[in-house]
């Protein structure tokens, strides 16, 4: 019942508070950045000058109503701490004047996702189970923090690509989170705890989704967008489902994260080698110049693929753990 009431409580705290925080947008002028276009985003133009870094708000809400919930450790408030650190990364680029160098923001991740990944090793262990089966492997505690650090870098990229189409990242977050609770639920290793911090995370980005379905009124930024993909990075290996990923992390993979494979190919090779040359990348562009899709229905292709996704691996875990 403890369990049921702080689950309670903390969405409708999240889903209260940050609906507000998104309707007032308190102190926005002092606070948030306004939004300057991406560079060959097709269609980024008609966002120049909304709102910005929101994720700042909703973020800080997150976390403070997250640990006010949920069963206290060092590990998780480490955790909780590092969000807010990433969320500041991302935050202070909205607020450039010009955006920060990539090389400085790949830095910064790189210290983030080590600092994630000593803390879920240290504080909660290198066992996983391999989102199929409750069955519990036992990995090399130095082999899984490498894995662990990887992930946590290729999340926070994947989903921060993916926020250049109104309401996507914020809808495949909450896909992503609910799949991640149930397969942790049908293999048997889920956390209470964890399924808490969980539902306070899609209590905040619900009424977020509110204001930024097309057409937009304001914008996570990397301030939102960054932290959220570093948390869903750690929820995946928090509720022991870590290479669940491979699965409920593929819309993000494949619509943002080919995007950030096609730039480090083409720098690290000085343009000499350039993959997917006749498409755009992000995929969401890609959708909206080759097949001249309005923002709408590539929202809905995009939400739409992840949805039969992640139903079909659900189906999978039910039918082998039966």
């Amino acid at each position: 019942m403890d369990y049921l009431y702080r689950l309670g409580i903390g969405f409708v705290l999240a889903f209260a508070l940050n609906f507000l925080a998104m309707k007032l947008l308190p102190l926005s002028k002092e606070i948030l950045g306004k939004d300057r276009g991406r560079e060959f985003a097709i269609g980024s133009e008609v966002n120049i000058g909304k709102p910005t870094g929101v994720g700042f708000y909703f973020v800080i809400l997150f976390v403070f109503i997250g640990f006010a919930v949920c069963v206290k450790s060092i590990g998780i408030t480490i955790i909780f701490v590092l969000t807010l650190i990433e969320m500041l990364t991302g935050f202070f680029d909205d607020r450039a004047k010009n955006p920060w160098n990539p090389y400085i923001k790949g830095f910064l991740d790189f210290v983030i996702a080590l600092a994630g990944a000593f803390t879920v090793v240290f504080f909660f262990g290198h066992e996983a189970t391999i989102g199929l089966n409750g069955m519990l492997l036992n990995i090399n505690p130095i082999l899984y923090f490498v894995l662990a650090a990887i992930l946590i870098v290729v999340s926070i990229n994947a989903t921060n690509a993916t926020d250049g189409i109104d309401g996507l990242s914020g809808t495949l977050a909450i896909i992503s989170i609910i799949t991640i609770t149930i397969v942790s639920f049908i293999t048997g290793s889920q956390s209470m705890n964890g399924t808490i911090i969980g539902a306070v995370l899609i209590g905040i980005l619900i009424p977020y989704l509110i204001f930024n379905h097309y057409p937009s009124k304001v914008l996570m930024g990397d301030a939102g967008s960054r932290a959220i993909g570093f948390f869903i990075a750690f929820y995946a290996m928090y509720m022991k489902v870590p290479f669940a990923y491979l699965i409920v992390g593929l819309p993000f993979m494949l619509d943002g994260g080919l995007s950030i494979l096609k730039i480090t190919i083409g720098r690290l090779t000085k343009k000499r080698i350039i993959i997917l040359k006749n498409v755009k990348t992000p995929i969401h562009d890609h959708l909206k110049s080759k097949y001249s899709m309005p923002v709408p229905k590539v929202w809905a292709t995009i939400v739409g693929a992840a949805t039969i996704i992640n139903l079909i691996y659900i189906i999978v875990c039910l039918l082998i753990n039966k």
